[in-house]
């Protein structure tokens, strides 16, 4: 069995694509145009494999087409859904109707693409619908634009999920889409189905509340979402090399150990502290080999819990800024977490950066502890629109669809820094530094939440960081950490099974 002391990387499935169902899609899709019949070449090669591109000539020069309004098209590996008329792009363009050659004439009212990123795992794109009554859509309350978020990708993540696979048959859509179905998790509307054999998930946040003007229920967002999926066709992708399953393995760890770094186990949180006093969320995973999100060490991952705890004689709460790191990714909180046994949960772990050292012992008053940097934790792509009080870190590689999240930098300053959609961000760059950020300036202590969505059947769900996060932390300073107390026999046997030792979490071509 898996031992404590042990962290694995997730077990990630990879699918095949029916490119044979996505052309006769797209060959139905452009027979609604008969002018343009001959736009494209349905005529496919004999003795390539399936995945070269030459097997697929009307797909390549599709992806042509549509690259002038989405960048990059062609890099995704699995037929690109948009709510795009495809066909209607392609009369224009054929009849030099260069002035109608915008992306939002041809997109059901949807505003152009506020952000498309293709890459080895697939595709995700953000498009927003105005509020109104345009075309048969009933009035909502919600008084701004709904944005509605679309991926597909040739990768799922094998969690353990207790709440996965649920959802209603949406009988409006069903000659459309026959396996869709419908439900409200972790905060969002999802829409759910497989086509040619590859999992799609479209997406709005909402709250399953009273509509407000600024607030989107759920229910609101229903039509938005059903007026998407009725828009959706063929825009591009390309066939490539079938990636492999892969199973869970051991991540390599420093040999040395940390002087002073220490932990409680994954799942440990202070009793009492998950919402109706349930446990947390024993996970020995690390989701992706990171950099630590902090530039600089010492840094500490606690509870909130142990700043309101201080005066109640727990010696677990003496000071900010001391080991051991504790998780509190299941604390009570309002956020649904569906891997938390209560169903709610932090959805995430807080990180406080030590104490604020001047980069030149001879100037003390050069350092200044609002200014500790925040660092991409990858290579990746930003997804955040202006004012948003969150940004998300998306790495999209042959081996890993994976969302990291920041929180409480404020919004002003990261509007000013660029971090917003689509900006390309290197591993180790400042995106931003710790602040106190939460709906206005010193609404929360000053700290960065950061949490890790992966993709599933079930579209982005969160997964518990903590062991992510000790596994960058002891590469960062170059040492191993020392684990206080044990999980119980019950939690480790959950863990599942030993895995095969394995040194690169990221890993390298699947080929």
């Amino acid at each position: 069995m898996l031992r404590a002391s042990e962290f694995r990387t997730p077990p990630v499935a990879a699918v095949r694509v029916q490119w044979s169902g996505a052309l006769d899609q797209l060959r139905s899709e452009i027979g609604s145009q008969p002018g343009i019949a001959a736009a494209l070449t349905f005529t496919e090669r004999s003795g390539l494999p399936a995945f070269d591109p030459r097997s697929a000539p009307a797909l390549v020069q599709l992806n042509a087409v549509t690259s002038q309004v989405f960048t990059g098209i062609g890099r995704s590996p699995v037929p690109v859904l948009l709510p795009f008329d495809t066909a209607a792009f392609l009369d224009a363009r054929m009849n030099h109707a260069t002035a109608a050659l915008t992306g939002s004439k041809y997109q059901s009212d949807f505003r152009p693409a506020e952000l498309f990123e293709a890459g080895p795992a697939g595709y995700d794109a953000m498009f927003s619908l105005e509020p109104g009554d345009s075309d048969g859509m009933p009035r909502r309350v919600f008084d701004r634009p709904v944005e509605v978020q679309i991926t597909g990708s040739i990768l799922t993540y094998e969690v353990n999920d207790p709440v996965g696979g649920k959802g209603e048959p949406v009988k409006a859509l069903s000659a459309q889409f026959p396996d869709l179905r419908r439900f409200i998790r972790e905060g969002y509307v999802r829409y759910a189905f497989t086509r040619f054999g590859v999992p799609y998930v479209v997406s709005i946040q909402c709250l399953d509340s009273t509509p407000r003007p600024r607030r989107l229920a759920c229910r609101e967002a229903y039509p938005v979402a059903e007026r998407f999926l009725k828009a959706l066709r063929v825009t591009g992708g390309l066939p490539s090399r079938p990636p492999v399953d892969r199973p869970a393995e051991l991540v390599e760890r420093p040999v040395e150990r940390s002087p002073d770094f220490s932990f409680h186990p994954t799942g440990d949180i202070i009793a009492n502290s998950g919402s109706h006093s349930q446990g947390g969320h024993a996970d020995p995973t690390a989701y992706s080999q990171i950099r630590f999100p902090l530039e600089k060490a010492p840094a500490f991952v606690y509870s909130q819990s142990l700043g309101r705890r201080r005066s109640s004689g727990d010696d677990e709460a003496s000071g900010r800024d001391s080991y051991p790191w504790r998780d509190h990714f299941c604390e009570a909180r309002s956020f649904n977490v569906g891997q938390c046994a209560s169903g709610y949960g932090h959805q995430g772990e807080d990180i406080r950066p030590g104490a604020c050292v001047p980069r030149n012992p001879g100037e003390p008053d050069r350092c200044d502890p609002r200014q500790q940097a925040v660092v991409a934790v990858r290579d990746g792509v930003l997804i955040r629109t202006l004012q948003q009080q969150a940004a998300f870190l998306q790495v999209n590689s042959r081996t890993e669809h994976i969302r990291f999240r920041y929180m409480h930098m404020n919004p002003a300053a990261m509007d000013a820094d660029g971090v917003l959609n689509g900006r390309q961000v290197d591993e180790g760059e400042k995106i931003g530094v710790v602040s106190n950020y939460l709906d206005h300036p010193n609404g929360t202590t000053r700290h960065l939440h950061f949490d890790v969505q992966v993709f599933t059947r079930d579209g982005w769900i969160w997964v518990n960081p903590y062991v992510t996060l000790i596994s960058a932390y002891e590469r960062l300073i170059g040492g191993r950490g020392r684990e206080i107390g044990a999980l119980t026999a019950a939690a480790v046997a959950h863990a599942g099974p030993e895995p095969a030792p394995r040194s690169d979490v990221r890993g390298g071509s699947a080929d």
